[in-house]
């Protein structure tokens, strides 16, 4: 009789986790999750070993390699790659900016991405130029120049403490209803903004100018380095440097005193055009149901090359990853197949899970459409019309997104969807004393979620402690591995694993939208077309 016990406990064990009950499973999860968790080696080789992972670059492919082995070792099924057209890889080998004259000062400066290589000494004009109705102003001043085209300015005053966790109080402010708008002159402006770089690029090519420079959108000695004119066609012709923002502040000052300083400029970065597809990184547990579709996580893999994208987002990639592994060592047997996506192209407009949208879920647009690149996708896409759904539209049950770095998930953002409020705090409620149980209407933008949200999917995005990733993390050059916190990324794992597997195993798919329509603006409101 004593052995009773023993054979049952034993039994519970070896049984997969779609036998147990759901507290079982819970427990197997937070058990694999902090006494057996690999989710800091996982970001650890992402950022120290692999490094910055700008799309398509060389250390981009490792990632996409090294990740799908990952998944293949760990269990996972159908492991792929996903390609889409994107343009040309580009990394930084190595880069110097000096002020060489009235003294010799090694400046804190960054390539602009997607600008071509330099070596150059050159006297610097200040040139603030923030629209092509600039242009005039500088017209035959830029011969030979580094043009410095940020308006100074002086240095930031922050309200608030660089580090922050989310009190209950921020917590509830986050549970607001957002109603839609449609603004299509604002839509407008957005589109035609988004031509500027080429146009600037152009304009400094035609005047003569050597180089660019712009300043630091941030105190602190921070760079970041974006750039989006990735495209062949649309590559740069003249070399760009990021400066910090004390150091361009001080070459502004000299300027305006005179003589004008002196830059020298090394930069020696690489262009790759061996692949110009990008690829998404796919992997799956199998459902045990193959009528009841599918539910997802995801979490982009790209990042900027300032630093090794630990925060942004080689921390939401481990998290993505970790449950994976946490599901498949635990022996989950959902329900419903749980696919995991490690996007590209985040960085330069969501392009990765555009991509997938287009592929298997929904085509915005008349057939005739041209197709869109880079922020003309990010703003244009959404405002094609009709849409029309593909074969997997009625397949995608949930969508789970992981990208604000590697703070305590505190919950999820319900997106506008009333319906799912009650579901998701059910479904959270086994986290409630780990920190995990606010579920807060808001609608959340700017990363890999919206482009489901915007034909009518389930597209969810975790509530995150921000930590310091706003105030002087995200896509700067100390984004590494020393920011990240590793008892948040056990908690976040856990949580999503624990989230995922009642998903896939819930007897109904989450609640969503009605298929999107064009909205009709008169002077006064907006509404649907169906509504007339």
């Amino acid at each position: 009789m004593r052995l009773r016990p023993l054979l049952l406990a034993a039994t519970l064990l070896a049984a997969p986790v779609a036998a147990q009950t759901g507290g079982d499973a819970t427990n197997r999860i937070i058990d694999e999750g902090t006494n057996h968790s690999q989710v800091m080696t996982t970001v650890q080789h992402l950022t120290d070993v692999i490094g910055p992972r700008m799309t398509n670059s060389p250390n981009m492919r490792r990632a996409e390699a090294w990740t799908a082995a990952k998944f293949a070792e760990w269990g996972l099924k159908n492991v792929r790659k996903e390609g889409f057209p994107f343009g040309r890889g580009w990394s930084i080998e190595r880069s110097s900016v000096r002020m060489v004259t009235p003294r010799p000062i090694q400046l804190t400066a960054i390539p602009i991405a997607w600008t071509p290589a330099a070596q150059l000494t050159a006297p610097v004009i200040v040139a603030p130029i923030r629209r092509e109705r600039d242009f005039d102003k500088w017209r035959g001043k830029l011969q030979g120049k580094i043009v410095m085209i940020t308006l100074p300015g002086t240095g930031d005053e922050p309200g608030q403490a660089p580090f922050q966790r989310l009190s209950g109080e921020d917590l509830a402010k986050l549970d607001t209803f957002d109603q839609p708008r449609n603004d299509p002159d604002a839509q407008a402006r957005r589109m035609k903004r988004v031509g500027f770089p080429k146009a600037l690029d152009t304009f400094l090519k035609a005047e003569g100018a050597v180089a660019y420079a712009t300043m630091s959108r941030g105190d602190g000695k921070l760079v970041h380095g974006e750039g989006y004119l990735f495209e062949r066609a649309d590559n740069p012709q003249v070399p760009g440097v990021e400066i910090a923002a004390e150091d361009y502040r001080r070459l502004a000052r000299l300027a305006k005193s005179g003589p004008a300083p002196t830059l020298e400029i090394a930069s020696d970065v690489r262009f790759d055009d061996s692949d110009q597809n990008a690829y998404n990184i796919i992997a799956e547990i199998p459902g045990t149901d193959p009528k009841a579709g599918y539910v997802m996580a995801g979490a982009h893999l790209d990042s900027w090359a300032a630093a090794d994208g630990a925060a942004d987002n080689a921390a939401g990639s481990a998290m993505i990853m970790e449950a994976a592994r946490i599901l498949a060592k635990t022996g989950a047997r959902p329900k419903r197949t749980i696919r995991f996506a490690l996007w590209n192209g985040e960085e330069q407009g969501l392009l990765g899970s555009l991509a997938y949208v287009e592929q298997h879920l929904a085509h915005r647009g008349a057939p005739s459409d041209p197709p869109l690149n880079g922020d003309k996708a990010y703003y244009g896409w959404p405002n094609r019309w009709p849409v029309t759904p593909k074969a997997e539209y009625g397949q995608l049950a949930a969508y789970f997104n992981i990208d604000n770095g590697s703070g305590k998930l505190r919950g999820l953002y319900a997106e506008g969807n009333p319906a799912v409020v009650p579901i998701f705090r059910d479904w959270l409620a086994p986290y409630d004393a780990m920190g995990a149980s606010t579920v807060a209407m808001s609608r959340t933008g700017g990363t890999d979620h919206v482009f489901l949200q915007s034909i009518g999917l389930p597209g969810f995005q975790f509530i995150q402690d921000p930590l310091d990733y706003d105030s002087r993390i995200h896509h700067t050059s100390i984004d590494t591995f020393d920011h990240l916190k590793a008892d948040d990324m056990r908690q976040g794992s856990i949580v999503l694993a624990g989230v995922l597997l009642r998903a896939a195993n819930a007897d109904k798919p989450l609640p969503r939208g009605p298929l999107p329509t064009k909205p009709v603006v008169t002077d006064t409101f907006t509404y649907s077309a169906d509504d007339d």
